[in-house]
């Protein structure tokens, strides 16, 4: 065993505009997040364990869009989705479709745990939310005012924003007036700049675990389900790794986390080799990151696109808090 690591992130494609005190405040929320979780895995709190309570602090935080702060859909209201999974027996929960759940991670690792399914969504998801007696509150609680100025920038420029944080002055630098505009399942979009929240650990035993959690992209049509809660996909853990990603839903959903695992146990690649082949070679134009644990307490993260919001740590004393390459 090579001791217990980390990782955190809280979404890939960054404003390159994004003004210096919010990737300020974002490098503080990561850190504490970083912090929280050595502290558990310092404990001997399982892997499982870790992420939950990691996400759940980014979920409550409205920085990144998860939980509080979470991208509105077209109608201006929210629906989020979730995922985790335990790398021992591969076992997993995910949820969609949430519109009052304070932390869907949590109902996620109930779904794991106290159901005999693998995914519950919408109006099913919400009752066995009351059924479990998990914390809910108003949708309300979840719109905060960036994000309905946000929303109403994206109904104006007619697409779709991934990116609540992208500042309402200077918009003309991200938003519809870039040329050559890049694509998202094959139709063109003026904004690129995803966001997801997520943390992968490793234990001090070896176990793996990963979580992903996110309110989806701002002014997506309601009903829309991205890679976030797709096991495989955005959130993977086996006995090898555990793998969470960030970015393009509808290029991460042809199952890239799993990818990371199956290199390294078909190819026998490294974990850091593993990250890099799949961020080269699997994303087909489309724009992600990543971030995993192996059982062999290694970290790495990968991305393609300008930016992540990303921290690692590892037993050793290794410890990393960045956005930028």
């Amino acid at each position: 065993m090579g001791g217990w690591a980390i990782a955190v992130h809280g979404g890939a494609g960054v404003d390159p505009n994004l003004p210096l005190e919010r990737q300020e405040e974002a490098k503080q929320l990561l850190t504490r997040c970083l912090n929280l979780g050595i502290s558990a895995l310092n404990s001997n709190l399982p892997a499982i364990d870790v992420v939950e309570l990691v996400v759940r602090e980014l979920e409550t935080d409205p920085l990144f869009n998860s939980g509080r702060g979470s991208a509105l859909t077209e109608k201006g209201t929210v629906e989020m989705e979730a995922s985790i999974m335990d790398g021992p027996k591969r076992r997993c929960g995910a949820v969609s479709g949430l519109t009052t759940v304070k932390n869907p991670i949590s109902l996620a690792r109930l779904v794991m745990d106290k159901s005999p399914h693998s995914y519950l969504a919408f109006s099913g998801a919400e009752e066995f939310a009351r059924q479990q007696g998990v914390e809910v509150v108003d949708n309300e609680y979840f719109i905060t005012p960036d994000n309905v100025g946000m929303l109403k920038l994206a109904k104006e420029a007619n697409t779709i924003l991934f990116d609540y944080r992208i500042p309402t002055s200077g918009y003309e630098t991200c938003g519809s007036g870039v040329e050559s505009p890049l694509q998202m399942n094959g139709l063109p979009i003026s904004v690129y700049a995803p966001e997801t929240v997520g943390c992968v650990v490793v234990d001090r035993e070896g176990r793996c675990a990963a979580a992903t959690s996110t309110g989806g992209l701002m002014n997506k049509m309601t009903g829309r389900i991205g890679d976030s809660p797709l096991i495989g996909a955005g959130t993977y853990a086996c006995d090898v790794c555990g793998v969470s990603c960030t970015g393009e839903g509808e290029a991460i959903i042809r199952w890239l986390a799993r990818e990371v695992a199956a290199v390294m146990e078909y190819k026998g690649l490294k974990l850091q080799e593993a990250v890099d082949f799949v961020i080269k070679h699997r994303l087909d134009e489309g724009m992600a990151g990543l971030i995993a644990v192996s059982n062999a307490g290694e970290v790495a993260y990968g991305f393609n696109c300008n930016g992540m919001f990303r921290g690692c740590a590892t037993e050793n004393g290794f410890m990393e808090v960045g956005i930028w390459e």
